[in-house]
């Protein structure tokens, strides 16, 4: 398996789009107050143009698989990131890659100056939360930040260990 990291270019607007609205479809998680209608959706590399954040994108053999980002998201606390956009295709799932992504993400974070990572999810997507917590992430009561992404119901944040 042939797995390369790289950062989002703008080819990569529509399948990642594609990637996230169907991961969602398939988790029935809410359309409205989330990513899946969120307008930036379609276009992320522009997105990530903004100072302060990066993307990265998993491909395999030439295959987009998923990607996930930081992003310096309004109302935050100072010192703290968001932690955006991790999602896989149904495939590549359950094979470590979402790890190797988060990883990558938080030494990327810390490399920016960030000294924590905010997440926000939802109870379907058991799977993902379960790896935030085994990554050092905890939950906080309510959400933090003006993402926009208001359906959201878990709120995790992370310590970021400086070397």
């Amino acid at each position: 398996m042939s797995i390369k990291i790289r950062r989002i270019t703008e080819k990569d607007d529509k399948g990642l789009a594609k990637i996230i609205r169907d991961s969602l479809t398939e988790h029935d998680v809410p359309k409205i107050g989330t990513v899946y209608s969120d307008p930036t959706t379609d276009h992320l590399f522009k997105l990530f143009t903004t100072g302060g954040s990066l993307y990265y994108i998993v491909e395999q053999d030439g295959v987009l698989l998923g990607g996930c980002g930081v992003f310096p998201t309004e109302g935050l606390p100072h010192g703290c990131a968001e932690l955006v956009k991790l999602y896989l295709s149904e495939d590549s799932r359950g094979k470590g890659i979402g790890k190797l992504l988060l990883e990558k993400c938080f030494l990327a974070a810390i490399e920016l100056g960030y000294t924590q990572l905010y997440l926000e999810s939802f109870p379907s997507l058991g799977k993902a939360v379960s790896l935030y917590l085994k990554s050092g992430f905890y939950h906080l009561p309510s959400a933090l930040g003006n993402s926009g992404h208001h359906a959201c119901t878990i709120w995790m944040i992370k310590d970021l260990k400086i070397a």
